[in-house]
This record gives C-alpha cells, structure tokens and sequence, in this order.
C-alpha cells in the first residue's frame, strides 16, 4: 500500500510513502472528522491512499486571490 500526497488543486504529486505498517493514528489521520477524511483521502482499487492536501504555489495563489479557492483547479 502506498500513500499518495496530491495537490487538490494542481494534481501535482507531493510526497509517497511505500509502507504498509503505518497506522492512521500515525498518520495524524485519525484527528480528522469523518467529513474532513471523506474530502481528503480516498483510496484506489489496489489499496492505495491518496491524500489531496494543497501545495505551496497553489496556496500562495489562493492567499493573492482567495475568490480562486472555489475553482477546483488552479493553474501556476
């Protein structure tokens, strides 16, 4: 099982972590609310997660241009 760190925004792959002993709880997953961990993890027919978090330029753009948040994507 892998673990996946994707810009919601930008789909920009961010991070990956290869290991399968990791719990949620290590994670820091288990401090999100059921919604908060509908929203941003999901998972692949394989048992992948993918975690859609925000990256830095996507952040900084939403930060100059906060109207831009509700657009599902953001180009830089």
């Amino acid at each position: 099982m892998a673990i996946n760190y994707i810009c919601r925004y930008c789909n920009t792959l961010l991070g990956k972590l290869d290991a399968t002993d990791l719990t949620d709880s290590q994670l820091g997953f288990d401090r999100l609310t059921p919604d908060e961990r509908e929203d941003i993890i999901t998972s692949d027919i394989g048992g992948n997660r993918q975690v859609r978090v925000i990256c830095e330029s996507c952040q900084k753009m939403i930060e100059g241009n906060p109207e831009r948040s509700i657009s599902p994507y953001l180009f830089h």
